[in-house]
């Protein structure tokens, strides 16, 4: 068994992800592949797992490092699993410059990971990567699944898809999570007897239902959620619920830039009403570095830490697979008839059962035409970006961010051009040419 883990400087999730396998007897003795650029964050996530693997593990796990492009191909030959969690450019220079070039236009975002002009031009800069990977795995490793959890997940995950012959996955956190954020805010408690069915595209699936035996607790949510004033750390997901009749499943500074109603020059009001945090993810990525300087010691120079095992799909999906024993997963794969009112290329989030055949996605049917129409407004930038960075056409690139829901009702055609171009000019070192 051989674990491979693309990105493995990001540490926290490697402890997550590499340290909950340590707590599954058919993985325990696997063989875990660290590799990334940054040499000093992978000797700090190497120093980390073994210390988890000496003691949690009685060092079963055998965990070797590979550090840069040259010995990438060796970091995943034979691997069973690859596990991908990178970040192309960084916070600095490439999420600063996502964030500063639109500004200066006059477009403001909260994250930029997914949509918008910063997820475009990250997945821009992320598919040649993913490009290398799968031409690699091709080689070395052809049978492997590739489980990706980068943003844009649509994007990336659509690409892997479409235009790789990988056994790709993408999982995301914000399914797992949905039905105890809605029921908290209104008051009621979550537990193991709550039954939900979500489905739609990654960051906007759509909690279809939710019950408790049997009974629809849809009713008395939105019930008790008009009783009340809007939350101020969700109001956006409030207020889509309220007027689309659906819960969405990522936060509300997400869903805040998905869409054309929150974010507008024209009413700066709304950004206090609705409690948006504007420039949201630079902040974050601050105060993570900071924290990071803070614990890092006590992750890598621990010699006594330990794990319990997470919520992470990542395990559970390895450990299904080897034993053969069914799991159910939120997973996004490619719309082949899933969900009939969405675009057969548009990679969708659906429930999944995962066991030795693989993964096999469940037919869903017809969205609620509200909430489709809502999933196609961000299915087409996404759809335009993969075509963007397969043709390398800068045009394609303009029609993506022309389509964009929050971009197109903020700019003119030419701005967005203009924008564009620009950031064409930042990003130059990390992407091909486009023509």
């Amino acid at each position: 068994m051989k674990i491979t883990f693309m990105g493995a400087g990001s540490t926290i999730f490697a402890r997550n992800v590499l340290g909950d396998c340590m707590c599954v007897e058919s993985l325990r003795d696997a063989e875990m592949a660290l590799y990334d650029i940054d040499g000093q964050r992978l000797q700090e996530s190497e120093a980390m797992l073994q210390a988890i693997n000496t003691n949690i593990n009685a060092g079963r796990a055998k965990i070797k490092c590979y550090l840069g492009v040259e010995n990438r191909k060796e970091a995943l030959r034979g691997a069973q699993f690859v596990v991908n969690a990178i970040q192309v450019g960084g916070y600095e220079p490439c999420t600063v410059t996502d964030f500063e070039i639109p500004k200066k236009y006059g477009l403001r975002q909260t994250i930029a990971d997914t949509l918008g002009i910063g997820g475009i031009f990250r997945a821009l800069r992320t598919i040649p990567v993913l490009e290398e990977f799968a031409r690699d795995m091709e080689e070395v490793c052809p049978d492997a699944w590739f489980l990706n959890y980068t943003n844009p997940m649509a994007m990336l995950t659509g690409f892997m898809q479409r235009y790789t012959g990988i056994k790709t996955v993408g999982l995301c956190h914000s399914v797992q999570c949905c039905c105890d954020n809605i029921m908290g805010s209104v008051g009621m408690t979550y537990d193991d007897k709550v039954q939900w069915k979500i489905a739609g595209i990654n960051h906007m699936a759509w909690l279809l239902e939710i019950s408790r035996d049997g009974v629809d607790l849809y009713p008395e949510i939105k019930k008790r959620d008009l009783a009340q004033d809007l939350p101020g750390w969700d109001a956006v997901r409030h207020e889509i619920m309220r007027t689309f009749g659906y819960y969405v499943t990522e936060s509300s500074e997400h869903n805040a830039e998905y869409m054309p109603y929150w974010i507008k020059s024209k009413y700066p009001e709304l950004i206090e009403r609705y409690h948006i945090p504007l420039d949201e993810y630079p902040r974050r990525c601050v105060n993570q570095i900071e924290e990071w300087k803070k614990t890092k010691a006590s992750l890598t120079e621990n010699p006594h830490l330990e794990h319990t095992r997470t919520h992470e799909y990542g395990s559970y999906i390895m450990e299904a697979m080897v034993e053969n024993k069914p799991y159910k997963i939120g997973g996004n794969v490619i719309n082949t008839g899933l969900i009939t009112n969405l675009p057969a290329k548009a990679c969708v989030e659906v429930p999944c059962l995962v066991d030795a055949s693989g993964i096999a996605p469940v037919v869903i049917g017809d969205l609620p035409e509200q909430c489709a129409a809502l999933n196609r407004t961000n299915i087409n930038p996404q759809l335009m970006t993969i075509e963007a960075a397969v043709t390398k056409k800068k045009e394609a690139v303009y029609q993506a961010a022309m389509l964009d829901p929050h971009t197109a009702a903020e700019l003119s055609l030419d701005d967005i051009r203009s924008m564009c171009d620009d950031l064409f000019e930042a990003h130059k070192d990390w992407l091909p040419v486009y023509r």
